[in-house]
């Protein structure tokens, strides 16, 4: 498979885009990697992309309930299939309870 950062890299209209627009185009881009012929992820799938493309976002949280519960739905036996809205819920979800993200808001910027 090509590289997420080739594939950004051929999206004319993202050459001159924002750190934001290309955060967003990249996250779009893993999904769609990952997704099958509908655009869609089975649960396990989900799973096995997190623990392989958001691990530093979700270290240290497995204690939070809200964590447990989070992994937990994905471990159901469902037939039911996430598509790239819910995907995006997820990872904002397991975002805002991050340890990581503490440490990105301490961050200090210099102009």
């Amino acid at each position: 498979s090509v590289p997420v950062a080739k594939q950004l890299a051929s999206i004319k209209a993202l050459r001159k885009g924002s750190d934001l627009e290309k955060a967003f185009a990249t996250a779009a881009l893993v999904y769609n990697n990952y997704a099958d012929a509908e655009s869609k992820l089975s649960k396990a799938e989900t799973k096995s992309l997190l623990q392989s493309q958001f691990w530093h976002f979700m270290q240290g949280q497995e204690n939070k309930p809200k964590y447990q519960e989070i992994i937990s739905s994905l471990d159901e036996e469902s037939e039911n299939k996430i598509n790239f809205e819910d995907f995006m819920i997820l990872l904002v979800s397991l975002t805002l309870m991050s340890d990581l993200l503490q440490e990105i808001k301490n961050v200090k910027t210099t102009k």
